[in-house]
């Protein structure tokens, strides 16, 4: 479809109106007329679609400025959450340690305790067997001489034996000093 036009700026003066034959020339005042009239109706709603595009545009950018400051607000959160929960193990590891430092010098303490009761122990049993030994010992031996004594005094008392007992008591008699 195409439009003819009448162009009053080729005609002659003198010849009056008429048709524009040139093509090239219609086309170009048709295109400008279509563009005319498309932005005269069309351009109040292309400029509302852009403006509303815009906005739209512009709030989305809003939202996610907003979203990105929120999610760094969430992260230095997290990130003094992490801090805190650092501390806190190494709190506790702390005290573990101390802990376990305390738990292994009572242990020591105890079994360095343990180590000299029994050690103790020790020593009152040998020294208990020593002296059941000895008093073995000293059985024994009273027995022997009370054994020899009896047989002495079965068998009678012979010259020699007679005057050791005497010299003897004359020994402890001349001693004595009243």
């Amino acid at each position: 479809m195409s439009f003819s036009f009448l162009v009053l700026g080729n005609l002659p003066l003198a010849e009056g109106f008429g048709i524009n034959t040139n093509i090239f020339e219609t086309n170009i005042i048709n295109l400008a007329a279509v563009v005319a009239i498309v932005i005269s109706f069309v351009g109040k709603n292309l400029s509302a679609l852009l403006e509303d595009r815009r906005k739209t545009i512009v709030n989305n950018l809003q939202e996610a400025s907003q979203r990105a400051a929120e999610a760094q607000e969430r992260l230095n959160i997290a990130k003094n959450q992490l801090e805190v929960a650092k501390k806190k193990a190494t709190e506790i590891r702390e005290e573990g340690v101390f802990r376990a430092t305390q738990e292994i010098n009572n242990c020591v303490a105890q079994h360095e305790e343990r180590l000299s009761k029994l050690e103790e122990f020790k020593q009152e049993t040998v020294q208990f067997y020593q002296q059941k030994a000895f008093k073995q010992a000293y059985v024994y031996i009273i027995s022997r001489i009370m054994s020899r004594v009896k047989e002495r005094l079965n068998k009678g008392l012979d010259a020699t034996y007679h005057v050791v007992v005497n010299n003897f008591y004359v020994s402890r008699f001349t001693e004595y000093n009243p």
